[in-house]
């Protein structure tokens, strides 16, 4: 883990426990295609009607394995599609996927999905308790700083950071992606390394719950 890694992230730990607000890092977003106006949306919907098999109507993913896409930031999806199309992020599906996309395919893709709207899901009761210190205020003790540091108050995420949006993500793939970034499978950029630092600090519990509880946010 590079120096600079564990200092954003001891910059995060520290501002969680003196109190700070969020937005000293990452405020709740704005619009997502505000930050990333490179893409044309409407040739995007068009290139998206193969996403759908997956991800559903307009990125409105009904399958808790594949995330839901709508409403995602615009940068973040053009990472994350960059990521596979030269390997850096491995999965066998979304590299077929992106194979013959060009870079303009991937911004316009990345609008279109960004300006649709995520449907909301709902947290487990139980998940709360245990979730909801960790993503508001984190453990200090532990080096573990607040979700909301980076993906804001509502999960809404950071578009201009590429920061992913989580608010209303599927529990599962969430859950999913947590234990990839623990195990090591899935660090690709600045912002995977980060993420694959904070999730080997938390337990298999503390995965599941603050999963379902950020599958409630909205």
């Amino acid at each position: 883990m590079s120096i600079v890694v564990r200092g954003l992230i001891r910059g995060l730990v520290g501002a969680c426990a003196f109190g700070l607000s969020a937005s000293v890092f990452a405020a709740d977003a704005a619009p997502a295609a505000s930050a990333f106006t490179k893409g044309d949306a409407k040739a995007g919907e068009t290139k998206a009607a193969v996403c759908a098999a997956c991800h559903g109507p307009g990125g409105k993913s009904a399958m808790p394995a594949w995330p839901k896409l709508a409403g995602q930031g615009a940068p973040y999806l053009y990472a994350q599609l960059k990521h596979f199309k030269d390997g850096s992020r491995n999965n066998p599906i979304m590299a077929g996927q992106v194979a013959a996309l060009s870079d303009q395919d991937m911004q316009d893709l990345a609008v279109f999905f960004a300006a649709q709207e995520m449907s909301p899901g709902v947290a487990s009761k139980d998940a709360i308790p245990v979730a909801e210190k960790l993503y508001r205020a984190g453990n200090a003790e532990r080096g573990i700083p607040a979700c909301s540091s980076c993906h804001g108050p509502k999960g809404s995420g950071n578009p201009a950071a590429s920061y992913p949006r989580i608010g209303g993500q599927h529990a599962d793939y969430t859950a999913a992606q947590l234990n990839a970034y623990r195990k090591g499978e899935r660090k690709a950029g600045a912002n995977g390394l980060i993420m694959a630092e904070v999730a080997g600090k938390l337990t298999d519990a503390e995965i599941a719950a603050l999963a379902s509880y950020v599958n409630g946010l909205q």
